[in-house]
């Protein structure tokens, strides 16, 4: 019977397998750009303005052709902190960025006025063919000297890549302890858009009014850390964050245009909801504290960083920081619970630290994952893969999971084929090993059955 166990085992880890969906697209060893030229590289090394181990991969986004990755000045030696990656460019799986909109906008003057682009960490491109940048405004956030631009929200045309705006915050709506890391835009009308900066530092919103021109920030208790959610564990690094709001996730639109912003902070477990109608009226959002609501938990040890709604399934992505892992809810459900939430990947090598989710407008999911704790807290193996874009079809990537779309009598039909092929191989295997031992067709199925529901809730 030794050898039917094995089989089972093997059956269960298929079947849990199945469920990991996405593919790997890219993947770096270290950040490298595309350079002027040769010469050029090698001055920006000797002169210490290009230090590759410093470079991380930060943000995502994709737009028709391009993949726009994000590389925040944390530490010194990042030339430039937004690129991008022409995916028609099939010729590596380890391409050089591209610095966006150009390397001057990366630039600091000769009279050392900041360069355009300072350093964000997530970009939105939205249906109105427009690139958002929020720049937190920091460099060498990870280093004893500390350069403070105001933070801002950059627009470019991704048309014509011209920017079209750059709107630098208030000064009363930047705090001492203030980093802005994600950003949600609300794009059904193109005039009347709304973007939506989290302030991970200070507790709060700053809400942006692409109409107005103008900006206001809104503060709520829901929008700070959970003392007992402050404790992490990543591939052996253990630390303290306390970063309050952090994952922004903003549903389609209502028949009134209003969306729902999904959101939460990353020191807790929890996720809480607010309606943009609140958001985009100040004195409204301060007067109704039970506008934002509380939708449940992820349950223990499930802090997440960031999130991203797919609009047209209304299924919410996030990431699952100390499980290597990113998860999904169904926002029709009623209930945010454990048992309604779906794994959509694991992987203790390949997954450390999701640190970026989007959904492209070809209904693509997106993930990039680039061992963060481990850069930050002990160093990175040069000769090791460290970042990796995955992909797939949102409703592959779902497929199997408590976010899956698919009518519930397809998903069955394609159970019982794949049960009753890999039983009947089960068989003729078990019976070549079994040394005359009956096994029962039925007692195989029931272990394959046992093996998928318990590959579903794990």
């Amino acid at each position: 019977m030794g050898g039917l166990k094995t089989l089972i085992i093997l059956q269960l880890i298929y079947f849990c397998g199945c469920m990991d969906q996405l593919h790997i697209v890219y993947e770096w060893k270290q950040i490298d750009y595309e350079f002027p030229s040769p010469a050029a590289r090698a001055q920006a090394i000797e002169t210490k303005a290009f230090i590759p181990e410093n470079n991380i991969p930060m943000g995502l986004e994709i737009y028709e052709d391009r993949l726009f990755i994000t590389v925040p000045r944390w530490k010194s030696g990042v030339p430039a902190s937004l690129n991008y990656i022409n995916l028609k460019d099939n010729s590596t799986n380890s391409p050089k960025l591209i610095p966006y909109p150009s390397w001057a906008a990366h630039s600091i003057g000769m009279d050392g006025k900041p360069p355009e682009i300072v350093s964000p960490f997530r970009v939105r491109a939205d249906r109105c063919g427009r690139l958002w940048v929020l720049d937190n405004g920091k460099m060498g956030n990870l280093e004893t000297n500390v350069t403070k631009y105001p933070p801002s929200i950059i627009v470019y045309d991704l048309k014509t890549d011209n920017l079209l705006r750059k709107y630098v915050f208030p000064a009363d709506q930047v705090k001492e302890d203030s980093g802005f890391a994600n950003i949600a835009v609300e794009d059904a009308d193109c005039e009347n858009t709304y973007a939506y900066a989290g302030d991970l530092g200070k507790p709060a919103i700053v809400v942006y009014s692409w109409e107005k021109n103008e900006s206001w920030r809104i503060t709520h208790h829901f929008f700070h850390p959970d003392p007992l959610a402050c404790d992490f564990s990543v591939k052996g690094f253990n630390f303290s964050w306390t970063d309050a709001l952090f994952g922004l996730g903003l549903s389609a639109p209502n028949a009134d245009n209003y969306s729902t912003l999904y959101f939460h902070p990353m020191a807790s477990y929890d996720e809480f909801a607010v309606s943009t109608e609140y958001l985009r009226n100040q004195s409204l959002a301060e007067e109704n504290f039970k506008a934002f609501k509380v939708l449940g938990s992820r349950g223990p040890n499930a802090q997440s960083s960031v999130s991203f709604v797919d609009p047209k399934t209304g299924v919410l992505f996030y990431s699952l920081v100390n499980l290597n892992a990113v998860a999904c809810w169904k926002t029709s459900n009623k209930e945010y619970l454990m048992k309604n939430q779906g794994r959509i990947y694991m992987n203790e090598v390949t997954m450390v630290y999701p640190t970026d989710i989007k959904v492209d407008y070809n209904d693509n999911l997106w993930i990039l994952s680039n061992r963060m704790p481990i850069w930050m807290y002990g160093t990175l193996d040069p000769n090791d893969v460290n970042f990796r874009v995955f992909s797939a079809p949102v409703v592959d990537a779902i497929s199997h999971t408590a976010c899956d779309i698919t009518p519930r009598s397809d998903i069955l039909d394609k159970f019982v084929n794949k049960v009753k092929n890999a039983t009947n191989s089960l068989v003729a295997k078990i019976k070549q090993n079994s040394g005359g031992v009956a096994i029962s067709p039925l007692s195989v199925v029931t272990v394959l059955m046992v093996s998928w529901i318990i590959s579903l809730t794990i």
